[in-house]
């Protein structure tokens, strides 16, 4: 019988006497993440028994409704969001009695001592979650300080982005930390809470044949990729404040680098993940005038065909500007100067409008020196190791063996060494990032979420960058939609001898 879910090595009643948070507060709980995402978490966990029996979840938003109202929009939003092989009612039912509705206005202090008198009597700790557009977030903070819903053991959870910059990041920073310790403050990045991130450090550290390799003297170069199949999905006006710099490069993919390239943690705790974390970002050469036409290269989708239809360019998307300049593809050469990595470049590429939804890693192993096959076949030396975090999850090793066939000779191919996690462990599902995050959460565990440190200095490299862009005269490349990005890419990787891995 295949297993389900999250496991773990606990006793469900030892579980359920460390989740110390009585209370979960979600604003915007009407919202498109909380139905889409947290809901379903708590339903997987409710499945799997790792929920304290005392813990109460309380949603609030603007509208108008009933508990009862309220309850039923959570239960069609599980039915609709659960797959139907997973669901199953009486869990759904022990779910929603613990759920409880709260009519609130974010931005009026009115409401908010009611709110307090509504949570006061829960006898243990409060956790706010904040799934609301961060221009909310200040109103939020300011009020509940005000009237004194916030105490010593209270948490505070926010979702990215941590501002537009980095003199923004601050300022959201510091009125966190005027109200709450950075012990009680929980940064989501969901990329860390997927099992396949969390895997690269039981890959890279509980694995001698990896962590002996793990450096420049044996690693050629690293891609990491996240691209997406949809467009702008109708937030056009969003989007082009942000563009895929901010909104891809400087939290999902600096974090899988920092995990890719950080030194090996004293101890598996938050402190010495986020520590060696910080020293990467240090660590990285910044993009500047000098040395922006050779590390970065930005697109922008036209019209083209997507998922076998026809999709808009993204100046043709509904409520677009013609003369936007918003990268919705990005490629940089990145480098870290320490002694692990010198000179061993790290490829970031994230774009929207590509071929295939997949977020991958793929380390590229230097080839032996002397070649002793046929030299037609050179190309094909050096192992790649694949970490497939989406659609996905999984560990593939790209290793070199012998076509089979008397015709064939010494001839050699690539076939992969392949773990597949769900067929592997025998588990019919794979945890959603967000059940694992919200479990730390009522832990109090920070590995899995991002240090205030991480968020500004991820900020500073990343500011500089768009400057340099912007003084440059670097042109912004279109490309195809339903393509891999702009040709001049793949030009700007072959320059230096390497291919990305679907053109290998």
């Amino acid at each position: 019988m295949m297993k389900r879910g999250i496991k773990s090595t606990e006793s469900l009643e030892s579980i359920s006497e460390t989740r110390t948070a009585q209370y979960f507060v979600l604003f915007g709980s009407l919202g498109d993440l909380s139905l889409r995402k947290i809901f379903p978490a708590w339903y997987q966990l409710e499945c799997a028994g790792l929920l304290g029996k005392s813990l109460k979840i309380l949603g609030v938003a603007r509208d108008e409704m009933s508990k009862d109202q309220f309850q039923q929009k959570i239960i069609d939003a599980l039915k609709f969001r659960v797959p139907s092989e997973h669901f199953e009612e009486d869990v759904c039912k022990r779910l929603v009695g613990r759920i409880d509705y709260f009519q609130l206005d974010f931005q009026t202090a009115t409401g908010y001592q009611q709110l307090k008198h509504t949570i006061k009597d829960c006898g243990g700790q409060i956790v706010y979650y904040l799934a609301t557009s961060p221009n909310i977030s200040e109103a939020v903070c300011d009020n509940l300080y005000k009237t004194g819903a916030i105490t010593n053991s209270s948490r505070i959870v926010v979702e990215k982005p941590i501002g537009h910059n980095l003199t923004s990041s601050k300022v959201i920073n510091d009125k966190l930390a005027s109200y709450f310790n950075e012990e009680q403050i929980y940064r989501i990045d969901h990329y860390l809470g997927k099992e396949t991130v969390q895997n690269l450090i039981a890959l890279r550290f509980g694995n001698s044949i990896l962590s002996s390799q793990w450096n420049h003297n044996s690693i050629e170069y690293v891609e990491i990729t996240a691209a997406e199949s949809v467009g702008i999905e109708g937030r056009w006006s969003y989007y082009d404040d942000v563009g895929q710099m901010r909104d891809m490069i400087q939290s999902h993919l600096l974090q899988l680098l920092c995990l890719v390239a950080m030194e090996p943690p004293a101890k598996l705790n938050a402190q010495s993940i986020r520590n060696k974390k910080e020293q990467v970002l240090q660590a990285l050469v910044p993009i500047s005038e000098n040395n922006v036409s050779t590390s970065l290269i930005r697109g922008q989708y036209c019209d083209g065909q997507s998922l076998e239809e026809v999709a808009p360019g993204y100046l043709n998307e509904i409520d677009a500007k013609s003369q936007s300049e918003t990268e919705t593809f990005i490629c940089i050469r990145a480098e870290i100067a320490n002694w692990r990595w010198s000179g061993t470049p790290f490829y970031l590429r994230t774009g929207k409008r590509m071929p295939e939804k997949v977020t991958e890693i793929v380390i590229h192993f230097k080839a032996d020196s002397h070649f002793i096959f046929d030299s037609d076949q050179k190309s094909m030396a050096g192992n790649s190791l694949i970490i497939r975090l989406q659609p996905t999850e999984g560990i593939s090793l790209q290793v070199l063996t012998k076509s089979q066939g008397l015709e064939q000779g010494m001839r050699l191919r690539r076939d992969p060494l392949h773990l597949d996690f769900s067929e592997s462990q025998k588990i019919s599902r794979i945890p959603d990032a967000y059940e694992r995050l919200l479990l730390e959460v009522l832990k109090g565990d920070q590995s899995l979420f991002v240090s205030r440190n991480e968020v500004e200095l991820a900020w500073t490299w990343c500011d500089q960058a768009i400057d340099a862009w912007r003084q440059s005269s670097q042109p912004l490349y279109p490309y195809s939609a339903g393509s891999y990005g702009p040709d001049v890419a793949k030009v700007f990787i072959q320059k230096y001898g390497h291919e990305w891995h679907e053109d290998r």
